[in-house]
């Protein structure tokens, strides 16, 4: 996925990701430790929910995503604002499809061209001036009975310890209200700086869907069974992620 950040404006795109060795990094990610959480419901939550198989991956990073919907058989549109994660996602997927969409600008695609919208982390980064219109522009890219499943990180991860994240550095994180910057440190890889997310709470996002005329038909909060083959801290007792599939409201 690929940082947004509000220029003076409130509207103004600034690319936090466009780092070579952030991008590098990010490519080593696979689907272990507390990332597996994310991704291990997906194909159940998928089945009853998705009828066709166009789907777009929005903030696409560096391919993690598409690569695993395409394994599910979806035909799949990677599309993210930094040029460094897709040009690694191009050469770990030379048959992928991926594109730049500057300012997260999706004019390039028609109304309802997809069946499918999925969104990895990539909401943890958008700045909340800029989350409604995002929604609404996904919204009009669905078929009538599309889907779209957003992935996020619930509040809790950023006060609390977990086998891919620590935020021990970083304590003034339990007073951050929804919109506030926080600060959490992967350490599935090499790159220890902090990735710097907004802090968006569950009243906060379904506010953000009544507004774009989205809403959530399913709610998950996928915690660890215990008997996986990871070095769970928190992940049995607390859920690290929020997984919200969203379909229009009614007319």
């Amino acid at each position: 996925m690929a940082r947004r950040a509000e220029g003076r404006t409130g509207m103004d795109f600034i690319n936090c990701y466009e780092d070579v060795s952030r991008a590098d990094a990010y490519a080593t990610l696979e689907f272990a430790n507390t990332y597996h959480l994310a991704y291990r419901d997906l194909p159940a939550i998928l089945s009853e929910h998705v009828t066709g198989t166009k789907a777009l991956d929005f903030g696409c990073g560096t391919g993690r995503s598409s690569r695993f919907l395409r394994k599910l058989g979806f035909d799949v549109t990677g599309v993210d604002i930094s040029e460094d994660m897709l040009r690694i996602a191009r050469d770990l997927d030379s048959a992928g499809d991926y594109r730049m969409v500057p300012g997260d600008d999706l004019t390039e695609f028609d109304s309802g061209s997809f069946d499918l919208i999925v969104s990895l982390f990539t909401f943890d980064n958008i700045p909340s001036a800029a989350k409604v219109r995002i929604f609404f522009d996904l919204r009009h890219l669905l078929r009538p009975a599309g889907t779209i499943v957003s992935v996020v990180s619930s509040p809790d991860i950023y006060t609390h310890e977990w086998a891919s994240f620590t935020t021990r550095d970083f304590p003034e994180n339990a007073a951050a209200r929804s919109g506030d910057v926080v600060r959490i440190v992967v350490t599935d890889h090499q790159d220890r700086r902090p990735v710097e997310d907004i802090l968006w709470t569950d009243e906060s996002y379904r506010e953000v869907y009544r507004e774009a005329s989205l809403e959530a038909v399913q709610v998950c909060r996928p915690l660890a069974h215990g008997d996986e083959p990871y070095p769970w801290v928190s992940e049995t007792r607390i859920a690290p992620w929020v997984i919200y599939v969203l379909k229009r409201m009614p007319a």
